[in-house]
């Protein structure tokens, strides 16, 4: 769709539409590069080989070394994307030498009535799944959640998932590409063809429980940092600025990023000052152990970190 330009302000020249931005990304040939100051043009990936746990964190850089450990996104769907599942760590290093692929969805936008996939409606086994599946009837075993804005999702490797026509959103998620798509509408490219499905690949991936709480419920206080997504990949709180606030970043030892869903603010810090808006993200290194947020209107972040 085009709530990526409409919505978020971002420019995606003369393409018709567009799906999705990768806003910080170490993965090999979509790496970020650094938009502003003495390092700009830098390519992330760079910085992390120059500036090691300066920039990442002591723990972080012994865990990961010079890979990038989160991707931010931002995501239109205009229409219902696939079915899919994303395999665990354990899987994803056995068969692709890779990260498994965790991540959180939080809702920037959603047309009315629109939905999204999260899990099953129920306990199913993998021959109850797969007589749906070959019937095309899965619909019927999925759960399926209308959305709003604000609303948020952790999705640990193994649930199934989509996200529905008319629904924009932010994710965060481990560095990974890793899909398995399960279903795909039955849908046809301009030549015809259907895009590849990964049945036999998923089958070991899915987690088939019924999970009773996949919304995840937080009630967000102002001017502070509202805990939501704590996870051994990522923490991600909600701050929502009507006022300056000052953040401790010390106790992380972790860089930060702060993803803009709404307003306009400033990043204030020792060494100087950096504007985020709707749209935009953020990547604060290890090295700075404070920053002043300062908004120019109400504005809502989302401050997320490496535990």
């Amino acid at each position: 769709g085009n709530k990526i330009k409409t919505i978020l302000g971002k420019d995606f020249g003369a393409l018709p539409n567009c799906g999705e931005t990768w806003e910080i990304s170490g993965v090999e040939g979509n790496i970020s590069e650094v938009s502003e100051g003495p390092l700009s043009g830098k390519k992330l990936t760079d910085l992390i080989d120059r500036y090691k746990e300066g920039l990442v964190g002591e723990k972080v850089y012994q865990n990961f070394k010079n890979e990038f450990p989160l991707l931010i996104k931002f995501l239109d769907a205009n229409d219902d994307l696939s079915i899919q599942v994303h395999p665990d760590d354990k899987l994803a290093k056995e068969r692709h030498n890779s990260f498994g692929k965790t991540e959180m969805w939080y809702i920037l936008q959603a047309d009315k009535g629109a939905k999204l996939n999260t899990g099953f409606s129920k306990d199913v086994t993998e021959e109850e799944y797969l007589t749906h599946l070959k019937a095309n009837t899965l619909d019927q075993i999925l759960n399926f959640e209308e959305v709003q804005k604000g609303d948020v999702y952790f999705l640990p490797a193994g649930r199934v998932h989509y996200i529905g026509k008319g629904v924009c959103l932010a994710e965060i998620q481990q560095t990974s590409d890793i899909t398995y798509r399960i279903y795909d509408f039955d849908r046809v490219d301009d030549k015809g063809n259907k895009r590849e499905l990964h049945t036999e690949e998923a089958l070991a991936a899915i987690d088939y429980k019924y999970h009773p709480d996949y919304k995840t419920k937080y009630t967000a206080s102002e001017n502070e940092r509202t805990d939501v997504v704590k996870s051994q990949y990522f923490d991600t709180g909600i701050i929502k600025l009507t006022q300056p606030l000052n953040r401790d970043l010390s106790k992380y030892d972790s860089f930060t990023i702060y993803v803009c869903p709404d307003g306009d603010a400033q990043i204030q810090h020792e060494g100087g000052n950096v504007s985020i808006k709707k749209g935009e993200s953020v990547l604060v290194p290890a090295s700075i152990q404070s920053v002043k947020l300062i908004p120019n209107e109400n504005t809502t972040l989302l401050e997320v970190f490496v535990p």
